[in-house]
């Protein structure tokens, strides 16, 4: 079964689109999570927690905009260009694995339509400090179900038709409060979201965008690339049957 959704709303953002979009750096510092935004959950041990001073801001924002006993969770934000890089190589050989007969074009088609490519002009939103990926989670720390009865990946552009009531509801919910805390969302991807970076100019009609790629020192996220980097090797190939709907 194909799932369908709807065309209609959000904005694509294809490469060459990002790639014509002006870059003035604003050199706007990044901020540690952990201290500027205390109400959100950071669920995973390799999440880098550094974004822009801005984007912490808004996670704020979103965080408390949220109904009491649910709760803005941060799987991932800053992400430097080797993590980028290292994810497309990964990714790239799990289509080989699948499809080792097809072109190079179609290649890069599959991969980035799940990854940005990191040698393009446009970097990647999260190595800009200016994107993060998000969920919901309750009380307990467990998440709130945004794509049954699809997996994750099935469902993953942000308006999915055929959601179980729950689960629209709950996406809904995690997209109007990211949406009004002043972040844009890919619509590929309902856990996407950015400000400042080339897709936020694409997607809301900006003339340029003010958030470039910026390089911390490594030792500040040395522990989690070395799990990052542990858990990689033992994640499943996406494209294999068991993602599929």
């Amino acid at each position: 079964m194909r799932v369908k959704w709807d065309r209609s709303k959000g904005a694509p953002e294809p490469i060459r689109a990002l790639n014509r979009i002006p870059e003035r750096e604003s050199h706007e510092p990044l901020v540690d999570l952990r201290e500027v935004a205390p109400q959100i959950m950071l669920p995973r041990e390799t999440t880098i927690p550094f974004v822009r001073k801005t984007v912490g801001e808004m996670v704020v924002r979103a965080a408390l905009l949220l109904p009491k006993g649910v709760h803005l969770a941060v799987t991932d934000a800053y992400r430097p260009v080797i993590r980028q890089k290292l994810i497309y190589d990964w990714l790239s050989a799990c289509a080989l694995e699948v499809w080792p007969n097809i072109t190079h074009a179609v290649l890069r088609r599959k991969v980035n339509r799940w990854v940005a490519p990191f040698d393009q002009k446009a970097p990647p939103g999260h190595s800009t400090g200016g994107a993060i990926d998000v969920l919901l989670q309750d009380e307990s720390g467990e998440p709130l179900d945004v794509h049954s009865p699809y997996d994750r990946f099935s469902a993953a552009p942000t308006y999915t038709i055929g959601l179980s009531p729950e689960a629209e509801r709950n996406r809904m919910l995690l997209v109007e409060t990211m949406l009004a805390a002043g972040f844009s969302n890919c619509r590929d991807e309902w856990w996407h979201y950015s400000y400042g970076d080339a897709g936020w100019a694409v997607r809301t009609g900006a003339a340029e965008c003010f958030y470039g790629r910026i390089d911390l020192p490594e030792e500040l996220y040395a522990h989690m690339q070395e799990v990052w980097l542990r858990n990689l090797h033992e994640r499943p190939n996406p494209f294999k049957p068991h993602r599929a709907s």
